[in-house]
Order: structure tokens, then C-alpha cells, then sequence
């Protein structure tokens, strides 16, 4: 999957997804990457669990299926932004977001946090 086919995915959950993208100047993996995290931030604290959990989905879609610039994008921002979302959540809402994230970036996730700073 590269970047129009992963904006094309997004964009099926989120209609104005691509909108959104056309008003940054930068597009590219990075850029999309960072816009849908805020997005699922948004979900996050306004509690729309239902686009939230098919958001969730697609970014392990495009982590999975991502071409190289994909998956480092969603490592260098999404993963590295979980906490910083997550962190205001009750421990059983965090538990949820967690559950529908898939293993491989459960995993990921974990190797960064207890990594960091070695």
C-alpha cells in the first residue's frame, strides 16, 4: 500500500479525510500519518467509538500492508502519540483503545516505550 492507496482507505471512514490533507502543504506519508492521528485523538476525547475502533483498524491496515515510508510514519507518530492520548482516559477506556489495536503494533508500541532513552 503507498500513500494515495492509504489515503484512499482512510478516506472511506472519514469522508472529508482527504480534504483535510489538500490544505497542508506537505503530502506525504508523514504528514497523513500525523492528520489522522489528530483525528483519532479527537475520537479519543470526544468518545465516537464507533469511527474510532474502524480508525484503529485502518492504521493497522496501513501498517501492515504499508510500503516502508507507511510503517515508519506510523511508528514515528501514531505510536510514539498513543500515550500522550491515552493518558487522560480511564484505565478501562485505555484498555478498550488498546484491545482494538492489533498485536504487531501492541508490540511495537512497547518496544518503543520501554526502549526509550537506551
Amino acid at each position: 500500500m503507498n500513500y494515495s492507496e492509504a489515503v484512499q482507505e482512510i478516506t472511506e471512514i472519514i469522508p472529508d479525510f482527504e480534504k483535510e490533507l489538500t490544505k497542508n502543504k506537505a503530502q506525504n506519508p508523514y504528514s497523513m500519518i500525523r492528520t489522522f492521528t489528530e483525528r483519532i485523538k479527537s475520537m479519543v476525547r470526544q468518545n465516537d467509538r464507533n469511527v474510532l475502533f474502524k480508525s484503529l483498524q485502518k492504521m493497522d491496515k496501513i501498517y501492515t500492508n504499508g510500503d516502508t515510508a507507511l510503517k515508519n510514519a506510523v511508528e514515528g507518530i501514531f505510536i510514539y502519540s498513543l500515550d500522550n492520548f491515552t493518558s487522560f482516559c480511564s484505565g478501562e477506556y485505555r484498555k478498550v483503545i488498546f484491545s482494538h489495536i492489533s498485536k504487531e503494533l501492541q508490540q511495537t508500541y512497547s518496544k518503543q516505550i520501554y526502549n526509550h532513552g537506551i
